[in-house]
């Protein structure tokens, strides 16, 4: 009973793909349109290559996208499209002023979405209502592809879309309709209520929000949150099976308009080992992360990457947690960063080892964040640093013209403002640096570095983190001696390093120091101290004082000296 149309052409001649029938009024339908087929597919995975399925310019667009929106014509969808296409000439130029009418004029109707008896997705209601839900926003697409005489599909099938829950299994009717349109002689995908805008977690409100992702999409990555009920129209090489569907992550479309790449793992509910989680993403150009787990970004430890970041999560409770991670570009001059990604991490045990002091900032550790603002080389290119004798050194080459500030921070230890900052020591050998660090007992500690231009008066800003770790319970180190402002950047204390000297010993000193003319130790007793190739050494007596200070004579007319370091010492 069906009927069938057979058309026979000479070899040199190319059949067309579709003959218009003409109702007058210049209302065109089409033919029925091809399946799709072997050259409408794309290869799976996605190739990384571009985020649509054929060369679209933006910028040529511009004139049309700016027509479009103004039109405004409610009466009949007829009279819309001819006014639509007075702009447009090819065929895409005709799909996307359709499409940017509908993006921007159909809002999605919350309502009419949880009382669909109510609800008529007939295209002429849509547009006249000018609000929908996917069924109608489709519709309208297809009739309005059809009366400008291209080939559309309404396409039905299972969405990750409103209501969708991460993980989630889907059985039973569609839950979502999109579009396919066939141009240069392959179909191409679109959605246009995704186009359009989203609708708020509380389920409440839409609002208009165009997302170009969703305009002729790459199979490969439509399938991520589109699974047609019909697998041809994935048009996908190899296909994906519902079950890779529903176990899949969900990037969204920020993600990929954002220049990230691919994010690992690739499920969407992560299971713990041991207690940890990680999650990678590599991007193609530096990208700032953030990223919230219950609300928090504590017990986990993100380090940025060149094309990237890698993410370790200890979650300090059992269950399912939600983990979202947020991206922007490292170029954007404003503050906001954008959700790119979910998941949930289910824990079954708790690794309690992995408790981070609470002053740990992600991300921890040097990146290209850090080296653009002058930490070059870094030592330690690590976020962790694990100490057996409660002593580490970092270095870095510093970039011109910068002043660095460092101190340790720990839970619930004793550290005052002051010694934080003591139990680090700078050494400056040129442009190179070198942080000393004798913690003061067992622990994590974060290590905080600070920088500013030495040429400005402001204060210091917080550049990045270290976690510096020291499970050996017999490290007691004491701070290093305090030292005021006339002890140059680039003095040097080769001993004594501690702060805190023996009582009624004899104590060696050798300091490195330069373009000064005496130096003096001043316990009960004053003790000079004789220069010896660039080194100002000698001893002194530490018996009856409870500080020790060293002094500077800066030259030798004047009669005064500054101090530049001061010791204490240990009471009997």
């Amino acid at each position: 009973g069906t009927q069938v149309t057979v058309e026979v052409h000479p070899k040199d001649t190319t059949p067309q793909l579709f003959k218009k029938l003409s109702f007058g009024k210049g209302f065109q339908m089409t033919e029925a349109p091809r399946p799709p087929g072997g050259k409408d597919l794309h290869a799976y995975p996605w190739d990384k290559s571009s985020l649509k399925s054929m060369p679209v310019d933006l910028q040529q667009f511009e004139k049309l996208d700016a027509y479009a929106l103004k039109v405004n014509v409610k009466n009949s969808v007829e009279e819309l499209v001819k006014a639509l296409l007075k702009q447009a000439r090819t065929d895409l130029e005709k799909v996307r002023a359709i499409w940017m009418w509908i993006c921007h004029h159909i809002e999605y109707d919350i309502v009419g979405y949880h009382n669909k008896s109510q609800l008529s997705t007939k295209p002429i209601d849509v547009l006249q209502t000018g609000k929908s839900i996917c069924e109608g926003y489709a519709g309208l697409f297809e009739q309005m592809c059809s009366i400008a005489g291209i080939q559309c599909m309404k396409l039905s099938g299972y969405s990750k879309g409103y209501g969708y829950k991460l993980g989630q299994t889907f059985t039973g009717d569609s839950d979502h309709a999109w579009n396919a349109v066939y141009l240069d002689g392959r179909w191409h995908l679109l959605d246009s209520t995704w186009g359009s805008g989203s609708v708020d977690n509380s389920s409440t409100k839409f609002t208009f929000r165009y997302d170009e992702f969703y305009f002729l999409t790459h199979p490969a990555l439509f399938i991520n949150n589109h699974f047609p009920q019909n697998s041809n129209w994935q048009l996908l090489k190899p296909t994906v099976t519902l079950k890779d569907f529903e176990r899949n992550m969900l990037p969204n479309s920020n993600f990929y308009t954002l220049g990230l790449l691919t994010a690992h793992p690739e499920t969407a509910v992560i299971q713990t080992v041991n207690g940890k989680a990680s999650v990678s993403v590599d991007c193609r150009s530096a990208t700032l992360f953030t990223f919230k787990m219950k609300g928090t970004d504590e017990h986990s430890l993100m380090t940025l990457k060149k094309h990237g970041m890698k993410l370790d999560i200890y979650p300090q409770k059992t269950g399912s947690h939600k983990l979202q991670i947020f991206a922007k570009p490292s170029k954007a001059s404003q503050e906001v960063y954008d959700g790119v990604l979910e998941y949930v991490v289910e824990c079954k045990s708790v690794d309690k080892t992995m408790r981070f002091p609470k002053d740990l900032h992600q991300p921890v550790g040097p990146s290209w964040f850090t080296e653009r603002q002058g930490f070059l080389r870094p030592s330690h290119p690590d976020p962790i640093i694990h100490t057996n004798d409660g002593r580490c050194a970092i270095t870095f080459t510093l970039g011109k013209d910068i002043s660095v500030l460092a101190s340790l921070h720990a839970d619930n230890s004793s550290l005052t403002e002051d010694m934080r900052r003591r139990h680090i020591m700078q050494i400056h050998r040129g442009n190179q640096i070198e942080l000393k660090i004798h913690l003061p007992h067992a622990g994590n500690f974060v290590l905080k570095i600070f920088a500013k231009k030495k040429s400005d008066p402001g204060n210091y800003d917080y550049i990045f983190n270290y976690l510096i770790t020291c499970l050996n319970t017999e490290v007691k180190w004491p701070a290093f001696p305090q030292s005021y402002s006339k002890w140059a950047e680039d003095y040097e204390i080769l001993e004594p390093l501690s702060g805190l000297l023996p009582a009624n010993r004899n104590v060696q000193f050798k300091l490195k120091m330069h373009g000064i003319a005496k130096v003096l130790v001043q316990a009960d007793n004053t003790y000079p101290l004789t220069q010896n190739r660039g080194y100002w050494e000698g001893t002194c007596n530490t018996s009856g004082c409870r500080e020790v200070f060293v002094m500077v004579h800066e030259n030798a007319n004047h009669s005064f000296y500054s101090h530049v370091l001061k010791y204490e010492v240990e009471t009997q």
